[in-house]
């Protein structure tokens, strides 16, 4: 992108390409950013200056632009693809941000012409909400961003003819790191796809019971475990069909370790049982604390409080004062007479820590949640 103002075109500007476009106006004002959505999503797009222009049809969008992001789902990233390859600028860096990278590098070769250059992306990060309200110039800040090159295309090409996608990554705060598809989709199935599976039906064996009780003291750990199972369908359809072959093996190796664990339980193999917890113990300890995965998870503090009328509102309130935003809220103890323990969860390091800081001072009792 050696013009002097480029043309950035952002197909689909809810959370990520919104994201997208509020960090690089912030990091990137020499660029023009040109959005495509739904009328009402765009125009929040531009009063919030995630764009510059506004483009009524992808088409539009893409004209003489030289780099193009698809932001938008699997299956309406697979249709475009379809529909603007013909009219893409000769020399334009085209990529997207799915979830499951193999159909879309598939997509890229038969549909976009050999006059453009094609990076599979997958930015490491979300959020529990979702649209462009939801976008945050920060939302990529120190997370990895997998990069995919089509067959035939060298890492070398990264400082060469892809550099400018490269570049834009990392204006983000991201991290640039390189996979091939197949590699991404079956970890992807295994620590994103699964676990999403995993909750659902974690949450719904619970539901069978058919035990209010058992909904009212479903807390703690538990609460923790099945958050992801809140996720709607519509999310998720077009990943599950697009990485169907890996998340089956996914499950299968998860039935057969569950099923490991049955047999150690019914011959009272407390020994293996031991050895088990010791390996989950051991391999979570490995996982990075400093960087975004699959998961978005939320940061958690606790704060001891008394019994008094209003105090749930008092923390938020001392909160909002330093616009630090709650994302989930939990009563995790309370003794009449005593008070209670709040679990606040939000988006980030750097929140929870203020949030403990700013309760600290203002003489509540909160602390960081390993």
């Amino acid at each position: 992108m050696t013009d002097s103002s480029p043309r950035i075109a952002i197909l689909g500007t809810g959370l990520i390409g919104g994201s997208l476009g509020l960090a690089w106006t912030q990091r990137r004002p020499d660029a023009t950013i040109i959005g495509h959505d739904r009328p009402d999503v765009l125009d929040r797009a531009y009063e919030r200056g995630a764009i510059h222009e506004r483009a009524a049809d992808p088409i539009t969008a893409v004209e003489n632009a030289a780099f193009v992001v698809f932001a938008t789902p699997l299956g309406t990233t697979l249709r475009l693809m379809e529909d603007i390859g013909g009219d893409l600028t000769e020399g334009t860096v085209v990529t997207d941000v799915a979830s499951v990278k193999t159909p879309v590098m598939e997509q890229a070769k038969d549909a976009l012409p050999d006059t453009v250059h094609f990076i599979g992306g997958h930015p490491m990060a979300g959020s529990a909400s979702s649209g462009i309200d939801a976008a945050d110039d920060l939302l990529f800040e120190n997370a990895a961003y997998v990069v995919c090159l089509p067959d035939g295309v060298d890492e070398s090409e990264l400082s060469g003819s892809l550099s400018p996608a490269i570049d834009l990554i990392e204006a983000t705060g991201a991290h640039p790191l390189v996979l091939r598809a197949a590699r991404h989709d079956r970890i992807a199935a295994w620590v994103s796809h699964l676990p999403q599976l995993l909750a659902v039906a974690l949450m719904n064996v619970v539901d069978d019971l058919d035990d209010d009780m058992a909904r009212q003291l479903a807390a703690g750990g538990f609460r923790d475990m099945t958050r992801i199972a809140s996720s709607p369908f519509s999310m998720w359809r077009d990943v599950i069909v697009g990485n169907q072959g890996q998340i089956l093996d996914a499950l299968g190796d998860f039935a057969r370790s569950i099923q490991s664990l049955r047999n150690r339980l019914i011959e009272d193999d407390v020994d293996a049982l031991n050895d088990a917890f010791d390996q989950s113990r051991a391999a979570r300890s490995s996982i990075p604390r400093d960087r975004k995965g699959f998961l978005q998870p939320l940061y958690d503090i606790l704060v001891r409080a008394p019994d008094r009328p209003g105090e749930l509102h008092a923390v938020t309130g001392v909160l909002a004062e330093k616009t630090l935003n709650v994302k989930d809220v939990e009563l995790l103890k309370f003794r009449e007479g005593t008070g209670g323990t709040f679990r606040l969860g939000f988006d980030d390091a750097d929140t929870a820590d203020a949030a403990v800081d700013a309760l600290n001072a203002s003489d509540y009792e909160a602390r960081r949640l390993d």
